[in-house]
């Protein structure tokens, strides 16, 4: 069995990879994205975080889109991640619901969930010069590789 997979939808800002990529080095995980692996393939893991900005108070359609094929699992370990214009543990929580409970019905085991903000340009933030300019910046990223860490003791 592989070790570890981080499936990552990233593509306005690149934002959530940056997270992604920092957790892949801290667990040595491949990083791919939704079209570039199968259902199959996603079993063969040990671990595998789920991440994707954050639209309409859920991550991003393509992300979502591939959690609904997976095969059902036997208590796999998996995590969430997600990069957002407003953080905080109450929003996360909520932000979170839906992949959450597709993972959970399909039989995964969510072992932590990780967000942090995101520069968002989207709607008429964009005229106004975006929010969360220059996120995630070290300290997120520092945080998310704790977060990796503290995942790999799990």
């Amino acid at each position: 069995m592989n070790k570890n997979l981080i499936i990552v939808y990233s593509y306005h800002h690149h934002n959530t990879e940056k997270v992604a990529l920092r957790m892949a080095e801290t667990l040595e995980a491949k990083v791919k994205h939704p079209g570039e692996i199968s259902p199959e393939e996603i079993r063969s893991f040990e671990m595998v975080g789920f991440g994707a900005g954050i639209d309409s108070a859920k991550h991003y359609k393509p992300l979502l889109e591939l959690a609904e094929t997976l095969l059902p699992v036997e208590n796999q370990k998996a995590f969430i991640f997600s990069t957002g214009a407003i953080v905080g543990e109450k929003k996360m929580a909520r932000d979170h619901t839906a992949l959450r409970k597709i993972l959970l019905a399909k039989g995964y085991r969510i072992l932590d969930e990780f967000a942090c903000r995101g520069y968002n340009t989207n709607s008429f933030i964009k005229y106004l010069g975006g929010m969360n300019n220059g996120h995630p910046n070290a300290e997120d990223l520092q945080a998310a590789e704790l977060f990796a860490q503290n995942l790999s003791k799990l």
